[in-house]
């Protein structure tokens, strides 16, 4: 009983370890990705769909429109470029967001 009361803190620390290590992997790549985001020409939020298309060029696919139904979930437009996609609410810009071999367009 005595051996086990000793063993429960430290199973408990390694526990605690191993549940932490992917968070920390995960916060580190997306750090990463945000930084990679900050350093390239993405089209910036409040931008036009016209403006991102004169300054950018046509998207490659111009990817279905989500959202829309109310006044509370307005339409939602993604195109999607070779290395990024850009989020429009209604016609507007609100988010630019580079693509990874581990995240999908769709």
């Amino acid at each position: 009983m005595n051996r086990l009361i000793r063993f429960l803190p430290v199973a408990s620390l390694a526990l605690a370890a191993s549940l932490a290590l992917p968070a920390t992997s995960h916060a580190e790549s997306l750090h990463t990705k945000v930084a990679q985001e900050q350093g390239l020409n993405l089209p910036q939020r409040g931008l036009s769909m016209a403006q991102v298309e004169q300054r950018y060029g046509a998207p490659l696919h111009k990817l279905p429109t989500r959202g829309g139904d109310s006044a509370k979930h307005p339409p939602i437009n993604r195109w999607e470029y070779p290395n990024y996609i850009v989020y429009f609410e209604r016609s507007h810009v609100i988010h630019s967001v580079i693509t990874t071999s581990d995240t999908g367009a769709h």
